[in-house]
């Protein structure tokens, strides 16, 4: 069994400062709730350092594997959990608007593996619970950087 679970916001700033926002790892703690740690070089192969805070719950570290990334567009990465039996692919997407002066900021997480069908309700709840915190929290700072 597989799933997804995605958020999807509009952005009244280029795509250049959301992906200001989004690859500037190690600014995420002054305003991501949901990633509130993060470290490590965008590069294909690379390993990641971030703290995953979902909402409700006990911040514990990840360390994602960068499997694709481009730049002012995307940045996605893999996850092993569980010994593997929990694998996810997250991504994050900036998709331009209005002749590049708004964006759309889409993201979310693709899970699979034996224990994705065993994954509570409630844990699905949180995620998504804090997916939309993120996206509010990148519009807000993008629409301050934006001078709006």
């Amino acid at each position: 069994m597989s799933f997804k679970i995605e958020h999807r916001v509009g952005v009244q700033a280029a795509p250049d400062v959301l992906w200001d926002l989004v690859s500037d790892l190690s600014g995420w703690e002054a305003w991501n709730p949901l990633y509130p740690r993060a470290a490590g070089k965008l590069a294909i192969g690379s390993k990641l350092d971030v703290t995953l805070a979902l909402p409700g719950g006990k911040p514990e570290p990840i360390a994602p594997i960068v499997v694709d990334w481009v730049p002012h567009m995307q940045l996605v990465w893999r996850l092993r959990l569980m010994g593997g039996l929990l694998r996810t692919v997250r991504y994050m997407e900036i998709e331009p608007l209005d002749e590049g002066r708004a964006s759309v900021f889409s993201h979310g997480e693709m899970f699979e593996g034996p224990a994705a069908m065993f994954m509570p309700k409630a844990l699905r709840k949180r995620i998504k619970a804090g997916f939309i915190a993120m996206s509010e929290a990148l519009q807000a700072e993008a629409h301050r950087r934006a001078g709006r």
